[in-house]
């Protein structure tokens, strides 16, 4: 499902990616551990197609991702869910309103069909109380859940999670790494983490 072989990447005169290669089958979830400036995110933006790589094949579901226009780029998207390192919310938007955005922009449902999906999916991650807030009112961890509600409402087949742990104490740590190995053997997703 998610193919990468001999991805080289550089910024200036810094080597980040220097012959990565791995792959990920469907239903699988793959972690890749290191320390910070590694070049962990830099992994996911090439699979989700934010970067392409200098050398090397990055391919997901079978396509080439670096030589995608953009149309057939965004239909790849769909089928992907990234959550963020900082959930990357939008603060003058509420819980419900961050979540239904890519439904809005990428489908054409109705409210009443946007209002059930994005209420399904904030039941998943335990946030349906929590529709009303706005970023500012939430909890690093609480955000956290909602970004990936954000990830999950589109039905995605693959989920990319960068440092879904960072800045959390560490029972909400525990918690939201629970709650990912749940969506997991419940929605039978492939996934990619970086930490």
């Amino acid at each position: 499902m998610i193919h990468l072989e001999g991805v080289h990447k550089s910024f200036g005169e810094q080597k980040v990616l220097d012959g990565l290669s791995f792959d990920v089958a469907e239903g699988e979830s793959l972690v890749i551990m290191g320390p910070s400036g590694a070049g962990k995110s830099v992994i996911l933006k090439h699979i989700i197609g934010l970067l392409k790589p200098d050398e090397g094949v990055v391919e997901v579901e079978g396509l080439p991702v670096p030589e995608l226009r953009t149309k057939a780029l965004r239909e790849l998207r769909r089928d992907m869910g990234y959550l963020f390192q900082h959930a990357a919310l939008i603060n003058w938007l509420s819980t419900f309103e961050n979540v239904a955005l890519a439904l809005k922009e990428t489908t054409s449902l109705g409210a009443k069909e946007i209002e059930e999906k994005v209420m399904a999916v904030l039941k998943l991650v335990h946030m349906e109380s929590a529709r009303n807030k706005f970023p500012s009112e939430l909890s690093g961890g609480m955000q956290k859940r909602v970004g990936l509600a954000r990830a999950l409402v589109t039905d995605p087949r693959i989920i990319l999670y960068d440092e879904p742990e960072a800045g959390l104490d560490p029972e909400m740590s525990t918690s939201v790494s629970r709650m990912m190995l749940e969506l997991r053997q419940e929605l039978n997703t492939t996934s990619v983490t970086v930490t």
